[in-house]
């Protein structure tokens, strides 16, 4: 399986530029979610299953995609089929919107991580709305929880940012199973000054007036830049208005693993990534009863069995997904279940 994937698709997909193999993976992916036999084939590579109970749902497994790679919601069956335990798709913003020039996705192989500065490309909250609402009425609805990622549109104003994400919390809630609010992105101008306690208490307050609300999971994704007494700040305000869960973490716009030969602006994903998103995640463990689900740095067994074992609930794939494919999850699962000592319950 390592071999198929690294030596022919991974190799196949490395020829082209990212952006033009992310485009070509998503369409295969999203083709393979109308046939029953490509989902057959599909799930050959599911990981053994184990399952965990949060924020009132059932995981089939602790692994997660992370938002980002299927921005539009358009091949969730085939997700499920590889055997994500869930999926989150996103970032959606209210207004559709083509994101930064391109290039803006850049490989960094001997770093196993990407540099990303995409900026919220996708198609927006009406028509996400639309496409799952189609999904929904065949019998190709994935058995495993939804996450719905949500940002502000980059044409809003910072100022009335908590308007733009109601306006797709609105729309997509009834078919998340939680919503992430994501206020961390590096690549929208302003976004993570939404992360400052009195603009995320004012969001917070807004979402959680809305009607229904109380039984719908309400997450938070962070950046792995914040500074000890803004990441305390925020647990507070987080603890105020009752978030679920917090996502951890975001990119970092810290580049000092990237040779500057090879460096470009946006987030950096990956490897490099790995020490410094577990240091906030375990502060967070540390100060903080709200679970968590660790993102960032996952590219192999051994770097999601720290993530499980610092005190992370789930863990989410992204850049290590790219570069090592299904087998990681599989390889992450059999890691977990040999562990006598995991933590995972």
């Amino acid at each position: 399986m390592k071999n198929l994937y690294e030596r022919v698709v991974r190799a196949l997909l490395f020829s082209l530029d990212p952006e033009t193999a992310h485009r070509v993976t998503i369409e295969l992916l999203r083709g393979a979610s109308h046939f029953d036999l490509a989902l057959r084939v599909l799930r050959f590579f599911q990981p053994p299953s184990k399952t965990k109970t949060l924020f009132g749902l059932t995981f089939p497994n602790p692994i997660g995609l992370a938002a980002g790679l299927d921005k539009n919601g358009v091949a969730l069956p085939a997700w499920a089929a590889l055997g994500f335990g869930f999926i989150e798709i996103g970032t959606v913003t209210a207004k559709p919107q083509p994101g930064n020039p391109e290039p803006r996705i850049f490989r960094l192989p001997q770093q196993q991580a990407l540099i990303n500065r995409l900026g919220f490309n996708n198609d927006g909250a009406d028509a996400i709305a639309e496409r799952l609402r189609a999904l929904r009425r065949t019998k190709r609805w994935p058995g495993v929880p939804i996450g719905i990622n949500i940002g502000k549109s980059r044409a809003t104003p910072l100022e009335h940012a908590t308007e733009d994400y109601l306006y797709s919390f609105r729309l997509l809630r009834d078919f998340a199973d939680y919503i992430a609010l994501n206020v961390s992105s590096p690549n929208t101008p302003g976004l993570r000054e939404l992360q400052e306690p009195r603009k995320l208490s004012e969001l917070l307050n807004a979402i959680g007036n809305e009607p229904g609300t109380a039984t719908k999971p309400v997450l938070i994704k962070i950046s792995p830049d914040l500074l000890p007494i803004e990441l305390e700040s925020i647990l507070n305000v987080c603890a105020e208005h009752g978030v679920a869960g917090i996502i951890a973490t975001n990119t970092t716009l810290d580049h000092s693993s990237v040779p500057p030969e090879l460096d470009e602006e946006g987030g950096l994903s990956g490897a490099p990534l790995r020490e410094k998103a577990t240091a906030l995640m375990r502060d967070i463990v540390a100060k903080s009863a709200i679970p968590v689900i660790a993102s960032g740095g996952i590219c192999d067994a051994g770097s999601a069995r720290e993530k499980l074992q610092a005190g992370a609930e789930l863990v989410q794939l992204y850049t290590g997904f790219v570069y090592c494919g299904p087998r990681l999850l599989r390889e992450i699962m059999e890691s977990v279940l040999q562990d006598r000592n995991e933590t995972f319950p």
